[in-house]
């Protein structure tokens, strides 16, 4: 059991790490952007949404290697085990929109757990991000 809770806190980390240097490079570059201020939170944006992305097909490639190793459980339902039925189940898990159509059994529900209590944390950093550099750069001219 001590396994299962290392390798979910190092894909959790890797998650959270990922996210931090979008948004802490996202923050360097804004600044120095010769653009409209308007233009600079739109990059701020589709960056963010890069940044979940990536964080989404960390949670995919696990579950992918976890649904072919023994002793990990495995994914049902509408599930053919392809690494794109992972992303899509991973989408929906970080997203907490859970179509319910893809079942996790063993081992992989508490990583299942943890990706949405980690896509919510980070979707809601995200948005405090960009409502912060909203306000910064609101009503410059």
């Amino acid at each position: 059991m001590f396994y299962v809770f290392l390798i979910n806190t190092l894909i959790v980390a890797l998650s959270v790490m990922v996210h931090y240097e979008f948004l802490y490079r996202i923050t360097l570059f804004i600044p120095r952007m010769g653009i409209h201020h308007r233009f600079r939170i739109v990059f701020g944006v589709f960056s963010a949404l890069i940044a979940h992305a990536l964080e989404i097909w960390i949670f995919a490639i696990a579950y992918y290697f976890m649904n072919h190793a023994d002793g990990w459980g495995t994914l049902t339902g509408n599930f053919n085990g392809s690494l794109m039925d992972c992303a899509y189940f991973s989408f929906t898990v970080f997203s907490t929109l859970g179509f319910g159509d893809i079942e996790p059994l063993g081992h992989l529900r508490y990583l299942t757990g943890i990706e949405s209590l980690t896509g919510l944390v980070l979707i809601t950093w995200t948005a405090s991000f960009l409502y912060y550099e909203m306000q910064r750069y609101w009503d410059a001219h």
